[in-house]
């Protein structure tokens, strides 16, 4: 079935992010005498705000209700963002390129007005026709919730539709909405060996993804 819609990941994918999120998080947890663990990143990854705020007060023991969490982490990041925005190389070009032909969706883990100040700093906003965060779905990733959300309001069947991910939760989401999943491996945090074997192309970055490999019937 030919490709209709491409549907971005955010963070790892367009924006050099995980490590803001990080050092956020992190600093956050320990400011207001919580614990961080070692592994609590990983824990993390493609969780919605709703799940990584409550793991934060409950695995991590922030002695802050959830909602307040998630708020002051997300406001914390924004504010690096606008500092500086981390953009990785080719993405900006990458989207453009690929909006000049199919319809393209974001679907990620950060909080809604996070990707929308990314997607205004990035000058990409025009670019992109749908925005969906783990945050207005049921379950994060690795459940394929936000990416049948995104199709969805894209009016395009799954099936349809490009995914591209960069780690082990996100590329299981694309996989288990039933898409044709592009990975570009995340540098810091890797996928799994499992879940890179389950993409349909890899590349190591955006500049070298060919309008071939998102739709390979073109």
């Amino acid at each position: 079935m030919a490709i209709q819609a491409v549907i971005f990941d955010l963070d790892g994918v367009l924006v050099d992010s995980e490590q803001v999120w990080d050092a956020v998080r992190e600093f956050y947890t320990r400011e207001t005498g919580g614990t961080w663990r070692a592994d609590a990143t990983r824990a993390m990854m493609g969780m919605s705000s709703r799940e990584w705020s409550s793991y934060m007060r409950d695995e991590l023991g922030v002695p802050v209700d959830a909602e307040r969490i998630s708020g002051e982490v997300a406001r914390r990041v924004e504010e690096r963002y606008r500092a500086g925005l981390p953009l990785l190389p080719g993405a900006q070009a990458a989207v453009r390129r690929l909006a000049a032909r199919w319809r393209l969706a974001i679907a990620s883990s950060s909080n809604r007005p996070v990707i929308e100040l990314v997607l205004q700093l990035s000058g990409l906003a025009a670019q992109i026709g749908v925005v969906v965060s783990s945050e207005e779905v049921e379950h994060g990733k690795p459940a394929p919730d936000v990416y049948l959300t995104a199709a969805a309001r894209l009016d395009v069947p799954p099936e349809s539709c490009a995914a591209v991910e960069d780690s082990t939760n996100g590329l299981r989401a694309a996989r288990a909405a039933g898409m044709r999943v592009i990975a570009v491996p995340n540098r810091t945090f890797p996928p799994s060996r499992a879940a890179l074997a389950s993409a349909d192309v890899v590349r190591e970055s955006l500049d070298q993804l060919s309008a071939a490999e998102v739709d390979p019937t073109t």
